[in-house]
């Protein structure tokens, strides 16, 4: 499927640490190279599923990067490198081996809810930062 935007972040938007990195990724982004869109919304929950994943049951951000789809640790590090420098550093973790930065990005993700804890609906973004998202 062809997005509007070339950069595409999909995150559990019941998810508060997921939440919160989508109010990081907005604050340091200033000229809106990226935009978002919840796992929980219709269009949302379609690209998910094109990408092999479970909508109801959202275990990593996806970021669709000028037609790439990335997860897991790749898509932290391509937002990190979005957003440019200090961000952009992240591109470090690339010298690991993936198997382990996804490792340890299913740690956190397996424990997200239970540290930061679920929001009973999406988030409810400003105007400004709803003009970011895509439904």
């Amino acid at each position: 499927m062809q997005l509007p935007h070339e950069r595409v972040i999909l995150f559990d938007g019941v998810c508060r640490f997921c939440s919160a990195t989508v109010a990081f990724v907005f604050r340091h982004d200033p000229t809106a190279r990226f935009h978002f869109l919840p796992i929980q919304s219709p269009l949302g929950s379609r690209l998910y599923r094109e990408h092999g994943l479970d909508p109801d049951h959202p275990d990593t951000i996806v970021v669709v990067d000028h037609g790439r789809t990335l997860a897991r640790s790749d898509a932290v590090i391509a937002i990190g490198r979005g957003l440019g420098f200090p961000w952009s550093i992240a591109v470090i973790g690339l010298a690991l081996p993936r198997s382990w930065r996804d490792s340890a990005y299913d740690f956190i993700a397996a424990r997200r809810y239970r540290w930061f804890g679920r929001n009973e609906s999406c988030l409810l973004p400003t105007p400004d930062l709803r003009a970011r998202f895509l439904e």
